[in-house]
């Protein structure tokens, strides 16, 4: 692949501050860290688009003593079976679990099934990570 050179202008203490911070990441070089930026940058712009094709994960703690809590999310998960791949459920201690949903579809739909989830009582925290397909 080839590739463009660009120049780039800082102010000294953005350098500087830019420079621990791929050092701390463990970034080969300025350039490499650029370029993810970049990336996700415009991986961020295009997903807002409600219609964009999305791919991701739903994470999300939740209380299951919590009155009705798996009961509301097994019925809105059936409701979004088409945004769902799949589960992975795990019981983090007497009354904790976590799960995390695959989820694949239009962003709109992901979103709004992500804001469903993370609104019911007993989800004590929720996040999505999505990307463009």
């Amino acid at each position: 692949m080839t590739v463009e050179r660009v120049g780039v202008s800082f102010e000294p203490p953005l350098l500087r501050d830019f420079d621990e911070l791929i050092r701390r990441k463990g970034y080969p070089s300025r350039s490499e860290a650029l370029r993810d930026l970049a990336r996700k940058s415009i991986i961020e712009a295009s997903v807002k688009d409600g219609n964009a094709e999305v791919l991701g994960t739903l994470t999300i703690i939740y209380d299951h003593h919590a009155h009705g809590v798996t009961d509301k999310l097994l019925h809105i998960q059936h409701h979004h079976h088409t945004e769902i791949l799949t589960t992975t459920h795990i019981h983090v201690d007497e009354k904790d679990c976590l799960e995390v949903l695959i989820v694949k579809g239009k962003a709109g739909e992901v979103r709004k099934l992500a804001e469903n989830i993370q609104a019911l009582k007993g989800v004590r925290h929720g996040g999505l990570v999505i990307t463009r397909v």
